[in-house]
């Protein structure tokens, strides 16, 4: 007998929200266009305190700017909301009958009260979390679509790479900077994103590729927070942990009181000053020193760890190789054992090809494309890795053709493959295949950019017909 009772009782709470306005009338409330305008007012004038903080530069802040002024924009121009409801007492008892009468009789009609809910741990993955993952695919996904329609535009190439970059796909992050850059988005902000995503798809190893990118960086942009930090995380996996705190401490005195960064910073001296055993020096004023959790020996720094680049560092090059060839061993053996990660086999292919083992390298990237086939970035990855250790007058490999005619005949715009597929048609000794490969990358180049000339003079550099 209380079961019903708690039931119709827990109904009419239930309605309560329904019944109260339509009882006593909807007072007015005001515009969703007022508070629209009030968000928008608000997004412009934080854009402008990151760019007095030294978080944007007025370049990358110019897109975001024109966005929410068209935003507001719309806002202002939405129409008032329609009149609300009068009060309705008739309208009220209908609901209360019909909504809250007959759900009490429906659930005891129909309903199971004494069987017992199912337990929180064992419920799918997708009734416990939420689906914010799942939205930035889909919008990843769109981005990806609209760039093989349009894939000389640099702008949404960085705007995918950034998004990758947020989904942890570094080396597709990479890939999607490399394209940007070669359609001439080559500022240093740009430049230094490109090469912080070549660290992070090397597990937070600064690469000797990356450490040249930051240097080159830094010849155009002296100031560049970004190299800075990466260039002295490079000295504390190269075994220098003093240089590193040098550089850390040199950008920390530099960087704005009220920067997020400058613990981040922090951290980073305290890891490198534990690891090699010296006392943690005074940080610039303003900063507060990290507490012994932040700098525990269980929260590892990026990469390989300090001492083992300090040991590796104190190898000669052929222990120094030896050493790689082990850690790229263990990382073939666990891919033999997880076929299925993708990933994984990202990492052993272009750790082969840094061996100079193109076969292996070779291996690795078919299988991580078989896994995936219908993805586009898995055989122009490959490519690159490979060709990244080409050295003139080497051929282009076979393989490596075939990869970029995948790239080609999913992508006929593509500018990687169509320089690539020219080239190897050059070296075929087929001249027609080569001008058209090369006439079709040159019309859709900046007429006055660097890259349009390097083509014209391979164009010009061709038999004639």
């Amino acid at each position: 007998m209380i079961l019903p009772f708690l039931l119709a009782l827990l109904a009419f709470v239930a309605l309560l929200p329904l019944l109260v306005p339509l009882l006593r009338g909807a007072r007015p409330v005001p515009a969703r266009a007022n508070f629209d305008q009030a968000v928008y007012r608000d997004q412009l004038q934080e854009l402008d305190r990151d760019i007095a903080r030294g978080l944007l530069t007025e370049t990358d802040a110019e897109t975001a700017r024109l966005e929410i002024q068209r935003r507001l924009l719309a806002a202002e121009q939405t129409p008032a909301p329609p009149a609300r409801l009068a009060r309705s007492p008739l309208l009220a008892v209908a609901v209360f009958l019909v909504v809250g009468l007959g759900s009490v009789g429906l659930y005891l009609w129909l309903g199971s009260p004494e069987v017992p809910d199912v337990p929180y741990a064992s419920r799918p993955a997708s009734e416990v979390a939420g689906g914010d993952e799942a939205g930035m695919q889909k919008a990843v996904a769109e981005l990806a679509a609209k760039l093989k329609q349009n894939p000389s535009d640099p702008q949404g190439w960085l705007l995918y790479g950034r998004s990758l970059g947020m989904l942890n796909q570094w080396d597709k992050a990479e890939d999607a900077y490399r394209h940007a850059i070669d359609l001439g988005a080559n500022s240093p902000e740009v430049l230094a994103d490109h090469a912080e995503m070549m660290v992070m798809a090397a597990s937070g190893t600064v690469t000797p590729a990356a450490e040249a990118a930051f240097n080159q960086i830094l010849k155009v942009d002296p100031g560049n927070g970004m190299a800075r930090f990466y260039l002295a995380l490079a000295r504390a996996q190269a075994g220098e942990p003093r240089k590193a705190i040098d550089g850390w401490q040199a950008l920390l005195a530099e960087m704005p009181s009220d920067s997020p960064a400058r613990q981040t910073v922090a951290q980073q001296i305290a890891q490198a000053a534990k690891a090699a055993g010296i006392p943690m020096p005074e940080l610039a004023k303003g900063t507060a020193e990290p507490t012994p959790d932040q700098v525990a020996p269980n929260q590892p720094a990026p990469g390989p760890g300090a001492k083992a680049m300090a040991d590796a560092a104190r190898m000669s090059p052929e222990q120094r190789e030896a050493m790689i060839r082990g850690m790229v061993g263990k990382l073939a053996a666990q891919q033999e054992a997880d076929p299925t990660n993708l990933e994984g086999w990202l990492r052993l292919g272009k750790a082969y090809a840094v061996l100079h083992e193109p076969d292996k390298a070779a291996d690795a990237y078919d299988k991580a494309a078989a896994l995936k086939p219908d993805d586009d970035a898995i055989p122009l990855q490959a490519a690159r890795a490979l060709l990244a250790e080409l050295r003139p007058p080497a051929r282009i490999p076979p393989r490596v053709v075939g990869w970029l005619k995948q790239v080609e005949a999913h992508d006929p715009k593509q500018p990687v493959a169509l320089w690539y597929l020219g080239l190897a048609a050059a070296q075929d000794s087929r001249p027609d295949d080569a001008r058209r490969y090369w006439q079709a990358l040159h019309a859709q180049l900046p007429a006055d950019g660097e890259d349009a000339k390097m083509v014209q003079t391979a164009l010009d550099a061709l038999p004639a017909h």
